[in-house]
């Protein structure tokens, strides 16, 4: 298990043992991790989970581009979630998405986890720049993207959820 350190957060990379027990239930995934997993820590939902893990089931090269748990240290709580929506393209894009729990929102923590993905993605010489969508108008997220550097470069009439920003952050 990989985990990435920041001052705030322990970020535990998801292999299919530890989906599979997210899917399961709140109770074995916080055995699972030794962790506190309360109701509401996610709002992506078990969908999503169960899309990571059946890429990972799929494709074993694909571990470590996928789920993300970001652990608040202090408390010892799985806060929400995170990573990679697969392993970079042929074009060397890899893109990123993030939520924190409402309790955690508002104190930087998914501006300190959006950072430890983008430097975990820079290890990997194929990527060359890191891309995000966001809702079409100023939010927490767009807020949180820009203070990692990335620039809005498109905006996108996306049939179920409107209005989309793409964001891109170049590495070379």
């Amino acid at each position: 298990m990989i985990v990435l350190e920041t001052n705030n957060l322990k970020i535990i990379t998801c292999d299919t043992e530890i989906l599979k027990s997210a899917v399961e239930g709140n109770e074995i995934l916080a055995n699972k991790l030794n962790v506190i997993v309360q109701d509401g820590w996610t709002e992506f939902g078990t969908e999503a989970l169960q899309y990571s893990l059946d890429r990972l089931s799929e494709n074993k090269e694909e571990g470590g581009w996928w789920t993300y748990f970001p652990v608040h240290k202090l408390d010892n709580k799985l806060i929400g979630s995170g990573g990679y929506k697969g392993q970079p393209t042929t074009e060397g894009a890899v893109e990123i998405g993030y939520e924190i729990s409402p309790a955690y929102r508002m104190k930087g923590l998914a501006t300190e986890m959006a950072l430890a993905l983008i430097e975990n993605a820079k290890k990997d010489k194929r990527v060359k720049s890191i891309i995000a969508h966001t809702l079409g108008h100023e939010n927490p997220s767009t807020t949180v993207l820009q203070k990692c550097g990335f620039t809005k470069v498109q905006e996108i009439n996306d049939p179920e959820d409107g209005l989309i920003w793409k964001w891109d952050l170049k590495l070379h």
